[in-house]
C-alpha cells in the first residue's frame, strides 16, 4: 500500500480512515504565517488532468483579502482546502471557565460585547483575565506564572490543547496565549483570526468553513467551497522523511540552515515522485538549493512542507487525525493529519 511507502511509522488504526477526499480538493494552498507580513508565504498545488501541480511559495500578501482573491483565481466552482499554521481553537481547561461551547460563534462573537478586549495582548499581569487571556504585551519582568493566576489554572499543561501535544514530535507545540519568546504563537493566531479567518465569516461572502468544528473533512469539502485547516509542519518532517543533523555549539542547524534544507530535497523530492505528484521547475530550483542563502528561507521551506502534509491527507495516504472528542471537535480545533 502506497501509505506504507510514504510514511513506514503509521498505524494500521491510521489507515483505516485514510482515502482521497471527495473531489480530491482541486486547488490545495498552504500558508507559513508569522506575526510579521515577510514571514508569511503560501505554497499552492492545482489539480490538472488528474494529478497536483505545485508551484513555487509565494508571499502571501494581504491577508485580509486572501481567501477572495484565492476564490477569484481558482474560479466560483473550485473546491478549495487552505491550510495555516496559526492555531484555531481554544484549550478546553480555559473553555470550560470562559463558558465557551461552540468556537465558530466564539469568534463570530470577538471584538464585540464581553468579547470586545479579547484579541487585545494584556500588558500588565493585572489586566489578564478570561476575556482578555493573551499576554505579555513586550518583554520585561513577565512570567508564565502571571497567566497561570490570571486564568486560573495549575499548570501550564491546561493551556495547551491536545492537539498542541506531543505525539510524532519531539517537542509540544506552543501554548496559544502566550505571546513571548520566538516559538510564541499568540500574536500570530490574533492577526489569523482578525485578518483570514473572521472577515469571510463574518461576511457570509463565499461558502467558507472550519475545520473539524463544522464537520468531518469528506462532508466539508466540495464543489464552490473554501475549507481552512489548522496545520502544523513540524508534525509532517516525519511523515515526509525530513531530518536535520543534530545542533552543534556556534554552527546553525535545523530548517533555519540552508544546508539542512538543502539536505532534504532528496526526500522531498521521492515523496513527490511516490505521491505522483509534479513539481515546478522553479520549486525545483529552490528545493535544490535549500530555498536559498538569504534570511527567512525556513518559511517558503515550512509553507510548502505543509503543503505536501496537506497532499498526503487529500490523496489519502494519511488520515485528517480528528478525534472523536466532541470537545476536540467543538473548541479545541485539531492539526490536519496528526494522529491523535
Amino acid at each position: 500500500m502506497l501509505a506504507h511507502r510514504l510514511d513506514p511509522l503509521l498505524s494500521p488504526a491510521s489507515l483505516a480512515f485514510a482515502r482521497p477526499l471527495p473531489e480530491g480538493g482541486s486547488h490545495l494552498v498552504h500558508a507559513d504565517w508569522g506575526s510579521s507580513p515577510h514571514k508569511r508565504w503560501m505554497t499552492r498545488s492545482v489539480l490538472v488532468d488528474g494529478g497536483y501541480r505545485v508551484e513555487a511559495p509565494e508571499p502571501v500578501g494581504d491577508a485580509t483579502t486572501l481567501v477572495q482573491r484565492l476564490r477569484a483565481e481558482a474560479g466560483p466552482d473550485a473546491s478549495i482546502l487552505l491550510g495555516f499554521d496559526f492555531p484555531i481553537g481554544v484549550p478546553a481547561a480555559y473553555a470550560e471557565r470562559a463558558g465557551i461551547t461552540d468556537f465558530v460563534p466564539f469568534l463570530l462573537g470577538l471584538g464585540h460585547g464581553e468579547w470586545a478586549e479579547f484579541l487585545e495582548v494584556a500588558r500588565e499581569a493585572g489586566h489578564i483575565s478570561l476575556r482578555r487571556p493573551f499576554y505579555p504585551y513586550a518583554p520585561g519582568g513577565k512570567r508564565r506564572q502571571h497567566l497561570l493566576d490570571g486564568l486560573g489554572v495549575r499548570s501550564w499543561h491546561e493551556l495547551l490543547r491536545r492537539c498542541d501535544h506531543a505525539h510524532d514530535t519531539l517537542v509540544s507545540a506552543s501554548a496559544l496565549f502566550w505571546t513571548l519568546g520566538p516559538k510564541a504563537v499568540g500574536k500570530a493566531a490574533i492577526l489569523g483570526w482578525k485578518e483570514v479567518l473572521i472577515p469571510p465569516l463574518r461576511s457570509g461572502a463565499g461558502d467558507v468553513r472550519l475545520w473539524p468544528f463544522q464537520g468531518t473533512l469528506p462532508q466539508l469539502v466540495g464543489r464552490g467551497r473554501t475549507v481552512i485547516v489548522e496545520t502544523y509542519p513540524a508534525a509532517f518532517y516525519r511523515q515526509l522523511g525530513v531530518r536535520f543533523s543534530a545542533s552543534r555549539p556556534g554552527q546553525r542547524s535545523g530548517k533555519t540552515a540552508q544546508a539542512d534544507r538543502q539536505m532534504n530535497a532528496p526526500a522531498l523530492h521521492q515523496w513527490a515522485e511516490t505521491a505522483g505528484v509534479t513539481l515546478a521547475p522553479d520549486l525545483l530550483e529552490q528545493l535544490d538549493s535549500g530555498f536559498g542563502p538569504a534570511p527567512g528561507g525556513e518559511d517558503p521551506f515550512d509553507a510548502t512542507v505543509g503543503l505536501f502534509g496537506m497532499l498526503n491527507v487529500a490523496l489519502g495516504y494519511r488520515g485528517a487525525g480528528e478525534p472523536d472528542d466532541e470537545q476536540v471537535r467543538a473548541v479545541e480545533g485539531w492539526m490536519l493529519g496528526r494522529p491523535h
